[in-house]
């Protein structure tokens, strides 16, 4: 089997001259799209590398093995070596989401089960942020409507990573997260003991990298301004700080209250509207492709049940890669990765199947 990889190789070498460049440098969006992409193209050119070499140890030992039987010994072994780097790049080459390096924007909402689960927004907020810091990243806490008893009934986080590396990238790890999250447990407000089932929804939205990516016509927002409030509905703020942000060509609302200043609320707001807008305009560009992939891990529809959050047996399912552990406790401490990594190596079958079939 051969893979055309000479052209990546070009691809690589170009970038790597365009990197001296002082001129992409004074371009900070440029630049941080030129340095993803060469990250994404130095794997691809190491492991074909690797595979280059393999299949000539591989040679060497064949040619070797007529005069000496000591070399045929290694041949097993080399072919092994081969067959592991012909594999690696096979999988490199297979296309990736244009948006795995971004960061991304994650908005928890309560669903049914009223306060309990606004608890449990708050469990899966502190796992995420615990999650996040595990992988180095940051978060910034952009708004948040907290509950009566300590929950929130809607809070939304943006988490950034550092790496350029587009398979380390913050969407590349959390865009599997979309969707109802169910859990079952006796919540703290029952004096039967009775388990009961909540479900909290959440949305991730890939973050735009620079404000003039995603274009928004001033005469197309509708912009209201009120007194923040807190839980309860009690008001919080003498000042009208609270900003509310329609854009009436979509009809999407962002509400933005957790600053004090006016001003910051409106970027907070506009921040989240670009990211919505993104999202908004992927998904379509997806529905009218023809070759859009039906995955089967992360639909469009944010009303599906993807995961269950077993309090009782200690257990976590997700429902889209049949995973399943009974260490709970440990996920909501953020120790999401094994949970995580399921639902990328499914996504990858998912991609390796369409490229097989499509070359069928």
């Amino acid at each position: 089997m051969s893979y055309d990889v000479e052209p990546l190789v070009a691809e690589h070498r170009r970038i790597q001259e365009e990197l001296g460049d002082p001129a992409l440098h004074a371009d900070a969006a440029r630049a941080k799209r030129v340095n993803r992409r060469y990250a994404e193209l130095s794997r691809i050119v190491a492991a074909h590398d690797a595979w280059v070499a393999a299949s000539d140890d591989l040679d060497a030992a064949r040619e070797l093995a007529r005069e000496d039987d000591a070399f045929a010994e290694e041949i097993p072994g080399l072919e092994e070596q081969l067959a592991q780097t012909q594999e690696r790049v096979r999988r490199l080459l297979i296309p990736r989401d244009p948006d795995d390096a971004r960061d991304v924007i994650m908005e928890i909402k309560a669903g049914e089960g009223g306060a309990e689960s606004a608890l449990f927004a708050a469990d899966l907020l502190r796992m995420y942020l615990q999650y996040a810091a595990s992988k180095g990243w940051k978060t910034e806490l952009l708004e948040r409507n907290e509950s009566d008893l300590g929950g929130y009934k809607d809070v939304q986080v943006a988490i950034k990573g550092s790496a350029s590396d587009p398979s380390q990238g913050v969407w590349a790890h959390l865009k599997y997260e979309g969707g109802v999250h169910r859990v079952q447990r006796v919540p703290a407000t029952e004096s039967q003991g009775r388990i009961h089932t909540s479900t909290t929804g959440v949305l991730v939205f890939p973050e735009v990298d620079e404000p003039e990516e995603i274009h928004i016509d001033p005469n197309d927002l509708k912009i209201d301004v009120f007194r923040s409030s807190g839980p309860g509905g009690q008001s919080v703020n003498t000042t009208d700080s609270a900003v509310r942000i329609t854009h009436v060509p979509t009809g999407i609302v962002v509400s933005m209250q957790n600053e004090k200043s006016q001003l910051q609320n409106r970027e907070a707001g506009l921040r989240v509207l670009r990211a919505r807008l993104l999202a908004r305009q992927q998904e379509e560009l997806a529905a009218v492709a023809s070759d859009a992939r039906k995955s089967q891990i992360r639909g469009m529809d944010r009303s599906e049940r993807i995961r269950t959050y077993n309090f009782p047996e200690n257990r976590i399912a997700d429902h889209r890669t049949g995973y399943k552990a009974y260490n709970l406790d440990q996920v909501l401490d953020g120790a999401l990765s094994p949970v995580i990594e399921s639902l990328i190596a499914t996504d990858e079958e998912e991609r390796l199947a369409a490229v097989g079939s499509a070359a069928s």
